[in-house]
């Protein structure tokens, strides 16, 4: 069992992997929390989607990807915004135009390119965790620190934003400014994890781990670090499986995670499909025993 789990770290491009996989399973189990909370999941699919056209014309101008790739994460977001604001559709048809929109922008630019470059763009669309270069590892790593710090700095202000957006406008904070920030952590996010899942993926590790620590704690902290805990285990875990069964890895790493988000559906102590059953029969069980009495 040591030797099948010592093997993989033999090889430079494992362990680039595994790093990265550590780094976007803590980080965007972090920031999805927030998503999940606030019910925005939509809005990391509209982000995650919207990343591609930026990427492509980066790639074109001989700019960094990332970079470009960012820039068109947070105009995606700002597209929304002036949407909702400067007309009556709502803020989930604003994520579904937009999202649609760039998506499509981007795969036309991707398939433009490919016709004059013999290069393939599509790993950005589904992940390629295993060719991660040392540069990639360490911006990686900076997105990554910058995002959890900026979590633990405002955590408070974000944590009241969440929860109580109107309220949080009343005691005078910058709720604009917090929702642009929470916007931009995610665009981060998302960029750091396109090379390991991609684009389509993504939003599975934005997600789930939080999700699944919802189901079984309370606290948002709490789903914070359960849930970074779940995104570690299952992007290692899904890395395990590529190499042993010779499978995709950024598929892998969201089916493992998905398998966790399952398992805590059934048998969570307290929301559980089949845990909560027994709960409820215990309860009438007693009920009726009092009744008798």
């Amino acid at each position: 069992m040591l030797e099948a789990l010592i093997e993989p770290l033999q090889y430079g491009f494992m362990q680039r992997s595994l790093v990265i996989a550590i780094l976007v399973g803590m980080s965007c189990a972090v920031v999805g929390s927030y998503l999940m909370v606030q019910r925005l999941a939509l809005l990391g699919d509209a982000i995650s989607h919207s990343v591609l056209p930026g990427l492509a014309i980066a790639f074109m101008v001989g700019a960094n990807i990332y970079i470009g790739a960012f820039i068109a994460g947070v105009l995606s977001t700002m597209a929304i915004a002036w949407i909702r604001v400067r007309s009556p559709i709502k803020e989930d048809a604003a994520m579904g135009i937009v999202f649609s929109a760039f998506f499509a922008l981007g795969i036309t630019l991707i398939t433009v390119i490919q016709k004059d470059n013999k290069i393939d763009l599509n790993h950005f669309l589904f992940g390629n965790i295993l060719g991660v270069t040392i540069d990639e590892v360490r911006d990686t790593a900076i997105i990554a620190i910058i995002v959890l710090i900026v979590v633990v700095l405002l955590y408070k202000e974000l944590l009241f934003y969440t929860f109580d957006p109107l309220g949080a406008q009343a005691a005078g904070l910058p709720v604009n400014r917090l929702n642009f920030g929470l916007m931009v952590l995610i665009a981060l996010t998302i960029v750091a994890s396109m090379k390991a899942v991609g684009v389509i993926l993504v939003l599975s590790l934005l997600i789930t781990p939080g999700a699944t620590a919802y189901l079984l704690v309370k606290r948002l902290n709490q789903v914070m670090i359960l849930g970074a805990v779940i995104g570690v285990i299952s992007s290692i875990s899904g890395m395990y499986l590529s190499y042993f069964y010779n499978l995709p890895s950024g598929p892998a790493i969201v089916l493992v995670v998905s398998g966790f988000f399952l398992l805590a559906l059934l048998f969570s102590p307290k929301h559980g499909i089949f845990t909560y059953r027994k709960e409820q029969s215990k309860s009438a069980v007693v009920t009726i025993y009092d009744t008798e009495k």
